[in-house]
This record gives C-alpha cells, sequence and structure tokens, in this order.
C-alpha cells in the first residue's frame, strides 16, 4: 500500500481527532445507567479502556509480529535502549488514553455537582489536549536531543528558538481560546427548549347594575 507522506498525516489527524468524542460516547453505551438514565460507577469507563487495550493488541502487537515473521526488510535491530523507550512512549499513550477517559467521566460528574449543563466541563478537554500535546513536544525538543545512531539518550541542551515559537505559543492559545468559546456557544445553544411565557389571565368582566 503506496500512501504519500500527507495521506499517513491526514490518517493520523482523523484518528486523534476523532478519539475523544467517540470513546466519551462508547464508554456512556457501555455504563450502567442508574433509574435517572445517569452513568454509574467507573464500569463503563473501564470497559472502554479494555475495548482501547483490545485494539492495540490486535494493530500495535498482532500486526507488527506477523510483518517481521513474514517480511525480510521487516526485521528490527533489538537494542535495550531503544526498547525501553519504545515502551515508554506505550506507556504513556495508554496513560494518556486512560486519562482522556476518566478526564471525560470527571468533567461530567463535576458538571452536575455544580448544577449546570454536563457538557459544560467536557468540551474543553480535546481542545485543550490537543493545544498542550504540541507545545510540550515542542518545548521537549528544544532541550533533549538524543543521538539514535549512538544510542546516547542523555544529552540535554538548550537551544534558543527563534520568535516564531512564541508567536505560535499566542496563536495556539488564541486558537484554544476561540475554539473553545465557540464549543461553548453551540452547545449552549442545544440547550432544551425554552419556556413558553406564561399566559396572561383575562381580566374579570365587570358586572354592571342589572346585568346577566
Amino acid at each position: 500500500m503506496n500512501i504519500p507522506w500527507w495521506g499517513y498525516v491526514i490518517l493520523a489527524g482523523l484518528a486523534w481527532g476523532t478519539y475523544v468524542p467517540i470513546i466519551f460516547f462508547g464508554g456512556q453505551l457501555l455504563s450502567p445507567l442508574s433509574p435517572q438514565g445517569s452513568p454509574i460507577g467507573v464500569g463503563g469507563r473501564l470497559a472502554s479502556i479494555l475495548c482501547v487495550g483490545v485494539a492495540y493488541f490486535v494493530l500495535a502487537v498482532l500486526v507488527p509480529i506477523a510483518l517481521m515473521a513474514t517480511r525480510d526488510d521487516a526485521r528490527p535491530d533489538w537494542k535495550g535502549v531503544g526498547l525501553v523507550f519504545s515502551g515508554l512512549a506505550g506507556v504513556a499513550g495508554a496513560v494518556g488514553a486512560i486519562c482522556v477517559i476518566f478526564a471525560s467521566k470527571a468533567a461530567v460528574d463535576q458538571a452536575r455537582a455544580d448544577g449546570v449543563n454536563p457538557a459544560t466541563y467536557r468540551i474543553y478537554i480535546a481542545p485543550l489536549i490537543f493545544c498542550l500535546a504540541p507545545l510540550i513536544n515542542t518545548l521537549l525538543s528544544l532541550i533533549w536531543h538524543p543521538n539514535a545512531k549512538t544510542g546516547d539518550w542523555a544529552v540535554f541542551h538548550f537551544d534558543l528558538p527563534g520568535w516564531k515559537l512564541w508567536a505560535g505559543i499566542v496563536l495556539v492559545a488564541a486558537g484554544t481560546f476561540l475554539v473553545l468559546m465557540s464549543k461553548e456557544e453551540a452547545e449552549t445553544s442545544k440547550g432544551g427548549p425554552k419556556p413558553a411565557p406564561a399566559a396572561t389571565p383575562a381580566p374579570a368582566e365587570t358586572l354592571t347594575p342589572g346585568g346577566s
């Protein structure tokens, strides 16, 4: 399958961009409900984590093993440092997935406790995650410079960035603010219909002398 680099970029953006709403909806469906219709406990969230793990196992364990066993150009060079950091990357990905799932539940619970729309805080989760991730990635790359050729990972020094980084941080912050405001307004507009104004009672008829 010959996919160009920008095709993989689009697929990655599509996968990460749809992850949060999909996992939140799946966790809701897997949660037992109270008589009032609200999710009970964390069973649904744990079940959604299990489903994510099964998907990871199939796509990130079985498929690579099959390719490494059947293709000569898929044989890795097993090195201890590479195994450790690749494992750490897996841990980071799994922790991120778990945090997303429980962030959604905690946000809904907090909103209910505050007596506001259950989506009030949840709408902030995805924009903040996708704002923080590239910023942390960039800041880490400014101080950590591992050398894959020599296997030396403990290489730390600060590279002073140019003006584009600071401008990007400002633009990301402004963009995140606008996204959050837009989503908040959209969620507010989806609220239930406004109650109809109470009808003004008609004035009682005035009885005139001799009237019936």
